[in-house]
């Protein structure tokens, strides 16, 4: 089922997407006594995760519970300012206590020698914690309506139906990539898109009438959550 949420402004999507992410975590370690949350980079993403950080609610969770994946990461040395993880650990991670543990990172440069040998190992460690069915992942859309790292067009997104991927090529840098693939993410319980601005907008409208395009490929298995800002549900 998908659901569309329409805020005023890119701030109002991060401080609500953040409330949804943290009482959401809460239920799921009600229920099932763990939660596993896939992260987004990105600019709404990394904001939703300083918004959750600074919530009341951030108190309630039981972070020793909960564990901590990642839907792409750029190829890159560890601490390299492009790194997703890195960014997240800044906005929310740093804060909580999470066991290191339960921070399941993507491979760098400095301990895998490509890409390939990064997404294989992560996806051993997801099938070392028992193939997860995420409870919340979320996700950024790029303007060309691509998510994680799956880019319209590229052999990845449209030839290939592994856990993870190596992503060479992308059209948006750094060039080398590890991604979940679509079986993963559309094994989720809930799939969240966020998304802000008017450079979004057709990308959206894309992905909602599913024309083809990354963005419209993903739903989860219990629930598929667009949350978008005006100016990016303008097309829709």
């Amino acid at each position: 089922m998908r659901q569309v949420r329409v805020y005023a402004d890119a701030d109002a999507v991060a401080e609500s997407t953040a409330a949804r992410l943290l009482l959401s975590i809460s239920d799921a370690l009600a229920v099932r006594g763990r939660a596993d949350i896939v992260l987004t980079g990105g600019t709404v993403g990394i904001a939703t995760l300083a918004a959750a950080a600074a919530s009341p609610l951030v108190r309630t969770v039981d972070w020793t519970s909960v564990h901590v994946w990642w839907g792409d990461e750029r190829f890159v040395a560890a601490g390299h300012a492009d790194r997703n993880e890195g960014q997240a650990q800044e906005a929310l991670l740093h804060s909580v206590p999470l066991p290191e543990d339960n921070i399941h990172r993507m491979g760098s440069t400095d301990k895998y020698a490509t890409a390939e040998d990064a997404a294989q190992a992560y996806a051993a460690d997801i099938a070392a914690a028992g193939t997860p069915q995420w409870d919340v992942l979320l996700l950024g859309l790029g303007p060309d309506a691509h998510v994680a790292s799956l880019f319209p067009g590229h052999p990845v997104f449209t030839s290939s139906d592994a856990e993870t991927h190596a992503v060479h090529d992308s059209p948006k840098p750094p060039s080398d990539r590890v991604s979940l693939g679509l079986p993963s993410i559309n094994r989720a319980r809930e799939v969240w898109v966020v998304a802000a601005g008017e450079g979004k907008a057709e990308a959206v409208a894309d992905s909602l009438r599913r024309t083809g395009v990354p963005g419209g490929a993903v739903d989860g298995s219990e629930r598929t959550l667009w949350l978008l800002d005006a100016a990016a549900a303008t097309h829709i």
